[in-house]
């Protein structure tokens, strides 16, 4: 093939790109006809339109200790914090290992979901999902500016086990520690060790008969 057969050849082709081109370009323009005349116009795409305002992001399955200021601390690496929560236990006040978290920004929001979705975090795959505002709760913010107090257990068990008892209670409580003592005995026995247990103290004793010195 000479040199004016390849440049002819080029030409058809260059042509035929362009035809087909220009026939999609129709293609794509006879859409929308519009009424007061003049040339046709594409209809445009619903996704170019859809504007997103979501500021909410939903965080699941947070890892152990991952609390409210480690939290933040990570996050405001991508813009300005509104808002933040966690969800916890009202009687414990341990976490729920999911919460919540509103940005300044819908375009910070946006990468956030897309860039932290199954992002690997000491083991747990977080899922980071963006609500509609629509749809975010009007309560989902209250309380927020409270922070959690842990609690002390130890306090609370002392004041559990000194708390005044009346006659009821302290017989019932002694007659659970000598039943129990009772079955510790058995097994004892029962394994064939020879052991004197100690005898409980504070243990219910049978009240003596009374002796009267003016009988005969």
């Amino acid at each position: 093939m000479g040199a004016k057969a390849k440049k002819a050849m080029m030409k058809k082709l260059k042509k035929g790109s362009s035809q087909l081109s220009t026939s999609n370009r129709k293609n794509e323009v006879a859409d929308f006809l519009p009424l007061e005349g003049g040339p046709a116009r594409r209809l445009p795409d619903p996704e170019e339109f859809v504007e997103n305002t979501a500021t909410v992001l939903y965080i699941g399955r947070i890892p152990h200790g991952f609390y409210e200021n480690e939290m933040e601390g990570f996050f405001k690496q991508f813009g300005t914090i509104k808002k933040l929560r966690i969800a916890r236990n009202k009687k414990t006040g341990k976490s729920k290992h999911f919460g919540f978290i509103e940005f300044e920004s819908p375009q910070v929001a946006k990468i956030v979901a897309d860039c932290m979705h199954n992002y690997l975090m000491f083991e747990h795959m977080l899922q980071v999902h963006l609500i509609p505002t629509e749809r975010v709760h009007p309560k989902l913010w209250h309380g927020v500016n409270r922070r959690y107090k842990p609690l002390n257990w130890a306090q609370i068990e002392q004041k559990k086990h000194n708390k005044t008892r009346t006659v009821e209670e302290h017989k019932k409580l002694v007659k659970g520690i000598l039943k129990r003592d009772q079955n510790r005995r058995k097994r004892i026995e029962a394994a064939g060790i020879e052991y004197e247990c100690p005898q409980v103290v504070g243990s219910i004793q049978p009240t003596p008969k009374k002796i009267r010195f003016d009988e005969e």
